[in-house]
């Protein structure tokens, strides 16, 4: 049966499988276990998995990059698929790179990895061992089969008998045909979470130089070359060695700074070499790693030399000379700072954006990189997907990385590191668990938010005592449409732009937006007001820009503004700070609700002089919701007592209902020092009392009690005056009015029309 070649899921890649689809197995009657024999330009034998329910009834075979290597075709390629007789194998001798410290049996664990995979002899398969830290960039050891008995194709089972060779794995030769053909470093089964961004690509550069006549047809030019941008460690460079790998093109790598020379023109002339032997070579791909180092805008550049390189660059992408079947892929992490004439048609037709990967493409990438890692039953790959926010491919890589090094002092002890070679039963034995992987992630902060990283605080609602008509404001406002995008869709409904959390000082304010960035699992952006602020003209405005871009980048996001009365005061009033604040107020106002719209982004503000802020701030459609934190209720207060006391040793005769109504006034902060305040007394007395022989034995009967509370009143006085409450409560009462008197206006509006 002609079947179509895609790729196969991360997580299966490197096995020799391949993903039949389930309609297609049913008329070849092959079932999970099978073997099948693919065929195009040479031959490679796989074993049949299920395939993907979305594949259906559409004629497709996934098989990975190894495979289609073997069967030499490339995606979208068409192959003859059909089952296969194997044979199992009575003995096969296995090759061993030469650079291989292992000793002890390893034929037996390179059988039970390897059991019911087929095999031939001269192939080379990449084999998982330990942690994958042995074999370099793939996470393999590369073995070869030397021999079979009996020959050709035969399938490993567990009563096969395994030889180690002698001779090493480098002075065997190739006998497999296809087979033995070097495996690619990099394929598309290699790249997480880039499904979108690869498929434009390969449209861009596979299809012109597979299927030219298409263009023809068309009477268009195949596209000449692709920029991809994106922040650092996203996979742009991954994804041009991925194309390379699979498509049987020339390939040329390009790094900026090395044809830089000291000699007059002669960086331009090592530029035209790399062309011509490009043109040479066609079909062609020059890749440009950091073109920003090359090609900056002629205007901003400091020297004569890079001016002369980019119009070099120019000409050679869209001069007079045909440049053939040669395309160029540039990347970059500044696509701002590149000369402006790159960016056109005819240079680089189409700029593709490789952004920092959501839930699933983190999840995709993980398993990537933990697919040939012995990994323990309690690692959750799913969770570590949803926990690790803001992080790009190569904060991943480090973390499944750190987490095998974790894994590996464990068991250090038990490795002479004088001995040339490792036992392999040590090495078998060696499992990353859950807390490796915790204690990896710990050490690593994600790269996309490095500038303006805070770690989500472990705050959650239970944490926060009373407040719950407040929390439920907050919910609304933020979690809502996060949590159920498509109500708010359904409804035709936007969600707030932004959250005033205003009242006196030590109501629990900043605690309350700790507690929303966790509960709402996003990533938290926090801006201490007045450290915007900069002495030169232009910085406090270009930092709010910043701050705002990552935000977008890295949604969805919460950005956090303590103190925003630091920054966002009333237009007109400060004549004496030479207009910095006001700039910074218009620079806040065109980010909340300019042309670009914030997608995923919510701001919360916290303030205790909401008088100070400038109105076009408050109105809605910018921070829209204001939420007054109160002075605790008596009820409020018993809550807030709760939360500080919960893990306190009291005694019996602490009333905390009492307590509450002893407390009227305090806000949560002055609670807060009470309940320290009281365990400092216990803590006094108990230590006076006595010697520092009997600490340890008699510190388990401590307690704090009722009189320790009494004292600790006397000591903490409330920190709101009734005259600030009511000031505060004025405050609402106009927001309230305002808000009101603006809902009148726009009804009064739509009467009229």
């Amino acid at each position: 049966m002609k079947l179509t070649v895609k790729p196969l899921k991360q997580k299966d890649a490197g096995r020799r499988l391949a993903a039949i689809d389930r309609v297609a197995a049913e008329e070849l009657d092959l079932s999970g276990g099978d073997y099948i024999r693919i065929e195009g330009d040479s031959t490679a034998i796989a074993r049949v998995w299920p395939g993907y329910p979305e594949d259906d009834d559409t004629g497709v075979v996934r098989i990975d990059g190894q495979l289609r290597q073997e069967a030499g075709v490339g995606i979208d390629d068409r192959v003859t698929v059909e089952a296969a007789d194997v044979e199992p194998a009575e003995r096969i001798t296995i090759a061993l790179p030469q650079q291989f410290g292992i000793r002890g049996n390893v034929g037996s664990i390179i059988r039970d990895k390897l059991s019911g995979q087929p095999v031939t002899q001269g192939q080379t398969i990449r084999f998982p061992l330990g942690l994958g830290l042995m074999g370099g960039g793939s996470q393999a050891v590369p073995l070869k089969i030397a021999s079979t008995k009996p020959s050709g194709t035969v399938v490993i089972t567990d009563s096969t008998e395994v030889d180690i060779s002698e001779k090493p794995a480098e002075q065997i030769a190739d006998t497999a045909g296809g087979a033995g053909a070097e495996t690619p470093d990099v394929t598309y089964e290699d790249i997480g979470g880039l499904d979108d961004e690869l498929e434009q690509v390969r449209e861009m550069i596979e299809l012109p130089m597979r299927h030219p006549e298409l263009f023809k047809r068309l009477g268009i030019e195949p596209p000449k070359g692709v920029l991809l941008h994106g922040p650092p460690g996203t996979g742009k460079t991954l994804i041009a060695k991925a194309v390379a790998n699979e498509i049987d093109a020339h390939f040329q790598t390009l790094s900026g700074p090395e044809i830089m020379s000291k000699y007059y023109g002669e960086s331009e002339e090592q530029l035209r070499e790399v062309f011509e032997e490009a043109a040479e070579n066609a079909p062609a791909i020059v890749f440009m790693d950091e073109l920003d180092s090359i090609a900056p805008k002629r205007e901003e550049a400091g020297g004569d030399v890079e001016r002369r390189v980019v119009a070099q660059l120019l000409s050679l992408m869209d001069g007079l000379e045909e440049r053939g079947e040669v395309v160029v892929i540039g990347a970059t992490n500044r696509v701002d700072a590149i000369d402006p004439a790159l960016r056109r048609g005819g240079r680089f037709d189409r700029e593709i954006e490789v952004g920092v990967p959501d839930r699933d493409g983190r999840k995709e990438i993980l398993q990537v990189h933990t697919r040939n890692m012995p990994l323990a039953d309690d690692i959750d790959i799913d969770e570590y997907a949803e926990t690790t926010h803001g992080f790009v491919g190569a904060d991943l890589e480090s973390l499944a990385k750190e987490a095998g090094m974790n894994a590996l002092r464990r068991i250090r002890p038990q490795i002479d590191l004088e001995d040339d070679e490792i036992d392999a039963e040590v090495l078998e034995s060696i499992q990353v668990t859950g807390g490796d992987m915790k204690e990896a992630l710990k050490g690593i902060e994600p790269s996309a938010l490095r500038e303006v990283f805070v770690e989500v605080p472990d705050v959650t609602w239970e944490d926060v005592g009373g407040l719950e008509d407040t929390k439920e404001r907050l919910r609304e406002t933020i979690q809502w449409p996060l949590d159920y995008p498509e109500v708010f869709e359904a409804m035709d409904m936007q969600s707030a732009k932004g959250v005033l959390m205003y009242g006196p000082p030590g109501t629990g304010k900043t605690l309350l937006a700790k507690a929303v960035a966790n509960e709402s699992d996003s990533n938290f952006i926090s801006v201490k007001g007045p450290e915007l602020l900069n002495k030169y003209v232009g910085e406090s405005e270009k930092g709010v820009r910043e701050i705002f871009s990552k935000a977008r980048e890295n949604a969805p996001t919460i950005v956090f503004f303590d103190e925003i009365d630091a920054i966002a005061t009333e237009r007109g009033r400060n004549s004496g700070d030479s207009g910095v604040s006001e700039r910074v107020v218009s620079q806040l106002l065109t980010e909340l609700d300019g042309l670009e719209t914030l997608e995923d982004v919510v701001v919360i503000a916290t303030t205790n002089r909401p008088d100070l802020i400038d109105n076009a701030l408050l109105r809605p459609g910018r921070l829209d919701r204001h939420v007054h934190v109160p002075v605790p209720e008596e009820d409020g207060r018993r809550k807030i007592f709760a939360v500080h006391t919960q893990h306190k040793p009291l005694a019996d005769d602490v009333d905390l209902e009492r307590l509450a109504r002893k407390t009227k006034g305090y806000v949560g902060a002055d609670i807060e020092a009470v309940c320290r305040e009281a365990s400092m007394n216990a803590t006094r007395e108990f230590i006076q009392s006595v010697s520092p022989e009997e600490m340890n034995e008699s510190v388990g009967n401590v307690r704090v009690t009722m009189a320790h509370f009494e004292a600790a009143l006397e000591e903490v006085n409330p920190s709101v005056t009734e005259e600030t409450k009511q000031r505060y409560e004025e405050i609402e009462q106009r927001f309230q009015n305002r808000e009101a008197r603006d809902e009148q206006e726009s009804e009064l509006g739509r009467t009229f029309q």
